[in-house]
């Protein structure tokens, strides 16, 4: 037979091609090879594949500075990191700065504590003690295990103590006499980590001499340039900062210059004026370089953007320490653009050496060559004869990435391992998609709406506010058939030269007081879990002007469930102990937007975000034994659980997981 395409190619050679890979680019670690005899000494013992892993990141660590452990939600990715640092340690005194979301503070301690031997955890609660005015725990806090709790206990210090060295060599030499060897842990929420200041513009005005009236550098009196052009004050009210970098100073008397030692001049400065605060990660890497021999960052993909907080905390931490260990689940969003500003920050060495710019430019040209790019032509028809037709071009990155991406910056770099790898140690899973037919009132109400959509898309084709607003009411209507109100977009008019709203739909409103078809399902899917004594957690994404959830809390409640709201309102270090108090409360049935507990904690589905990263993120960070996506039959929410985008398999193929995505087991 013929083979004509690619896949066939890959499926009819696989074993060959396979065994060619393995010959050619050897693991460091195989399934044959004897472990380090430091895991056997761990308080958990990971499993076969975790061991592997583990062992695999340890030798690679020991000739070079990062290491990329990219695996599935539930496959214990903290437990392979904590234990890749004390394999290369080697018993070792060391220190090691963990960065988590913040909900998984008391989780990530208690892990510790109960894995590796001996070690002591300190959460990072601010940079110094407490002070006039602030309230809850300040400073740097020890945490202990107590009564299956984790509490503040031990040590109190701040950054500002430790980075002193007093009579000994190094700050680290003294934490080492005073508090023993270790090992010791540092973790630091990433919200709390990443900010500092808010910040002013920073620039004077000359009152004499030659540039009197002119914008000038406070640090060289001269105006500021930036591409042959003086900075004006009305420059200085965007929210762009600006810096020099001088290379000379200027003579008196003239505008006579020397040369002199390059410096750079911020033309910013902290606001003073507004909170007070320095943002402990960039302590760390200026006044606490190398203190902490690991730095380990977990949901990495999350610092993926370029110029943010998160992203720049990342690459403060790699800087700050010696060894640099990042986690993720979702390495990438099926876009190659989306492990750019990941590589550049754990490995800006190697990026460098390939001819990447950091930047847009290389963002562009990193796309160009493992990325798959899409160019829209629009051709304007000709007015008259004298005019040519408009040609412009746009360039869209689309999902998809080149083999040549995990083969050249991934596979050497990443330990990766999936839930089928560790599948013989979990216990059975089901998913599926529940099709639950509407109403015959909510039914012709919800045709109606589409109806009405469908003719205003037609009528202002490209129409962003057009297909935006409908698609949001076209998933919320199901869910909330009441309330909406009229749904309005915004066109451009030619007569009156302004932009001007019109009516999209008007939804009918249907009956409040009426449990529907999907809430009765609803309803009767919780008591089935509750009769087998198992509570339910309830996703549901629409929290604010339009809320889901209060409307789910009084259907369950009617029914004689009980059920409690999870919101914002709940700091992110708290839900865990939140989830405790509702549990020893009689709660059965959490309801909750995915985002609050999208990493660590522990469902019923009622209608899932559309990001690719939330959705493989929530999927996967199971508890439960069976997971239900309930979806109105013919609705856009159904077509869209059963027809999710191509960005999907083309990130799990960047992330070596073939083309399994959604049948997968769960964890315990």
């Amino acid at each position: 037979m013929a083979i004509a395409t690619l896949e066939e190619y890959l499926r009819e050679f696989s074993v060959e091609i396979g065994d060619r890979i393995l010959t050619s680019v050897p693991a460091l670690h195989g399934p044959g090879d004897a472990v380090s005899p430091i895991l056997g000494r761990l308080l958990r013992k990971p499993f076969a594949a975790q061991s592997i892993a583990i062992c695999g990141a340890a030798k690679r660590l020991q000739h070079a500075n990062s290491i990329a452990v990219i695996a599935e939600m539930g496959t214990g990715k903290t437990l392979m990191a904590m234990a890749v640092a004390d394999v290369v340690a080697a018993g070792r005194p060391y220190a090691c700065l963990f960065v988590v979301p913040p909900q998984l503070l008391q989780k990530t301690a208690r892990e510790i504590l109960q894995t590796i031997p001996g070690a002591r955890t300190y959460v990072i609660d601010s940079l110094r003690s407490a002070r006039p005015g602030q309230s809850g725990p300040q400073g740097v806090n020890e945490l202990r295990f107590r009564n299956g709790r984790i509490v503040r206990d031990g040590v109190h210090t701040t950054l500002t103590d430790m980075r002193l060295r007093g009579k000994h060599k190094s700050a680290w030499d003294r934490w080492v006499a005073e508090h023993g060897p270790g090992p010791h842990f540092v973790i630091c929420g990433r919200d709390r980590a990443k900010l500092g200041n808010f910040w002013r513009h920073s620039y004077q005005i000359a009152r004499c001499g030659n540039y009197n009236g002119a914008v000038v550098n406070p640090d060289s009196g001269r105006p500021i340039v930036f591409d042959n052009e003086r900075l004006l004050r009305d420059d200085f009210g965007k929210q762009e900062r600006f810096a020099e970098t001088m290379k000379s100073v200027a003579l008196c008397g003239g505008d006579k210059t020397k040369p002199r030692k390059a410096i750079y001049s911020p033309l910013w400065q902290a606001d003073g004026a507004r909170i007070r605060r320095y943002a402990p990660i960039e302590f760390i890497g200026r006044f606490l370089p190398h203190f902490f021999k690991f730095g380990i960052a977990d949901e990495v993909h999350e610092a993926k953007a370029a110029d943010t907080a998160q992203g720049n905390a990342l690459g403060t931490l790699a800087a700050a320490v010696d060894k640099t260990i990042v986690l993720t689940g979702t390495l990438t969003g099926g876009m190659a653009s989306d492990v750019f500003n990941v590589l550049y920050r754990i490995d800006p060495q190697r990026m460098v050496a390939e001819g990447y710019e950091y930047g847009e430019a290389g963002i562009r040209s990193f796309t160009e060559t493992y990325g798959v790019l899409e160019t829209i032509t629009t051709i304007e028809a000709q007015e008259n004869a004298c005019s040519k037709a408009k040609v412009t071009k746009r360039v869209k990155e689309r999902p998809g990435a080149s083999p040549l991406l995990f083969g050249r910056f991934l596979m050497d770099i990443g330990a990766f391992v999936s839930l089928e790898d560790i599948s013989a140690n979990l216990p059975p899973y089901t998913e599926e998609v529940v099709s639950i037919p509407m109403d015959r009132a909510l039914a012709e109400a919800y045709a109606g709406l589409e109806q009405d959509i469908a003719t205003a898309l037609q009528a202002h084709r490209g129409n962003s506010s057009v297909v935006s607003t409908a698609l949001n009411a076209l998933l919320l209507y199901p869910d909330r058939p009441f309330s909406i109100g009229p749904l309005w977009g915004i066109a451009y008019d030619e007569e009156t030269k302004q932009r001007e709203r019109f009516l999209i739909a008007d939804p009918p409103d249907l009956d409040e007081s009426v449990f529907y078809a999907k809430e009765r399902r609803l309803v009767e899917m919780v008591q089935s879990e509750v009769r087998n004594r198992r509570a339910v957690q309830i996703y549901a994404t629409y929290t604010q002007k339009r809320d889901v959830t209060r409307r789910l809390e009084s259907v369950l409640n009617a029914a004689g469930i009980k059920a409690a709201v999870l919101t914002t309102q709940t700091p992110s270090e708290e839900r865990e102990a939140w989830y405790e108090r509702q549990l020893k409360a009689g709660v059965q049935a959490f309801i909750g937007h995915p985002r609050l507990v999208q990493t660590g904690l522990d469902c019923v589905e009622y209608g899932v975000g559309r990001g690719l990263f939330f959705l493989k993120q929530v999927v996967q960070s199971l508890l439960l034994c069976r997971y239900d996506f309930a979806a109105p039959s013919g609705s856009t929410d159904h077509c869209r659980l059963t027809n999710y985008p191509p960005a999907i398999p083309s990130s799990s193929g960047i992330e070596n997981q073939g083309d399994h995505v959604f049948n997968l087991p769960p964890w315990e």
